[in-house]
C-alpha cells in the first residue's frame, strides 16, 4: 500500500479543529455532571480500504447488562491512572485486536454523558495506518466487528431518523447489516459533518427502533440489569 493511501486523509486531519471551532449543541446538551463516578472512552477508528476510508463498528454482546446488542465504537471504562487515549487504545486492542502502536491519534473530543449507563464518555479520533485485520477477542463483550466504508455511511439511502425509547429523536444508519442509532449514530453524524464528508439526506424518513433495543431499555429501567458497562 502506498504512503498516500496509508496516510490520514485531509478531512480527518481537519476534523477535530473544525468540531471545536463550531461545537455542536449536542455536546452542551449532554455535558456530564461535575466529577462523574464513572468515565469511559471510545475510539472512532478510521483506516484505508478498497472503497476508500472506512471506520470500525462493533456490535455489542446480547448478554451485556447495558446497551446490549447495540452498535458501538470499541471502548470501555478508564482504569486507574489511565487517560482517555490510553483507555481507548487498550480497549480496542482487547476487544477487536487492533494494536495500539498501529494507531495514530488524530484528536480528542469533549466528554459526553450517557444517562442510561451513568457514564461520562470521551470520544477519541484515530487512524490506523495500514489495512488492519479485525477479530472478536471476547464474545462476552463483542458479538461482531466490521470495517464500514465511509461511502456507505454518507449514502443518503442508508440514513434515517429514529426515536429511542426515552423519547430522544436522532439519526440512524443501516450499513453492513447493522442498525446504528443513539449515541454511536449521533457521534458518527457529528464527525462526518465536522470532516466535511456528510451528504444531504431526507430527515423525514423514519424507522422504527427494533424491539430488542426497546426490551433491553425497559429491562434496565425496571432494575433487572445494572447499567455498569
Amino acid at each position: 500500500m502506498s504512503q498516500v493511501e496509508s496516510s490520514p486523509p485531509g478531512w480527518l486531519v481537519r476534523c477535530e479543529a473544525n468540531l471545536h471551532a463550531d461545537l455542536p449543541d449536542w455536546f452542551t446538551r449532554f455535558e456530564p455532571p461535575e466529577n462523574p463516578l464513572r468515565r469511559s472512552a471510545v475510539l472512532i477508528l478510521f483506516g484505508p480500504g478498497e472503497k476508500g476510508p472506512r471506520v470500525v463498528l462493533t456490535e455489542r454482546s446480547e448478554t451485556l447488562r447495558s446497551h446490549a446488542s447495540q452498535v458501538s465504537f470499541p471502548g470501555g471504562k478508564l482504569d486507574a491512572g489511565e487517560t482517555p487515549v490510553q483507555a481507548a487504545l487498550r480497549e480496542t486492542w482487547e476487544e477487536v485486536g487492533v494494536e495500539p502502536s498501529a494507531v495514530e491519534i488524530m484528536g480528542v473530543f469533549p466528554e459526553l454523558w450517557l444517562g442510561p449507563s451513568s457514564n461520562a464518555v470521551t470520544p477519541v479520533l484515530g487512524w490506523v495506518r495500514e489495512s488492519h485485520p479485525l477479530r472478536v477477542i471476547d464474545r462476552g463483550e463483542v458479538a461482531s466487528v466490521e470495517w464500514v466504508p465511509v461511502a456507505d455511511l454518507v449514502d443518503p439511502a442508508n440514513r434515517f431518523t429514529v426515536k429511542g425509547p426515552s423519547g430522544y429523536v436522532g439519526p440512524g444508519f443501516d450499513v453492513a447489516d447493522l442498525f446504528v442509532w443513539g449515541f454511536t449514530a449521533q457521534l458518527l453524524t457529528v464527525v462526518l459533518e465536522a470532516a466535511g464528508m456528510a451528504r444531504p439526506w431526507d430527515e423525514t424518513v423514519r424507522r422504527r427502533l427494533p424491539w430488542r433495543f426497546v426490551r433491553q431499555y425497559l429491562a434496565v429501567r425496571a432494575g433487572r440489569y445494572r447499567a455498569d458497562r
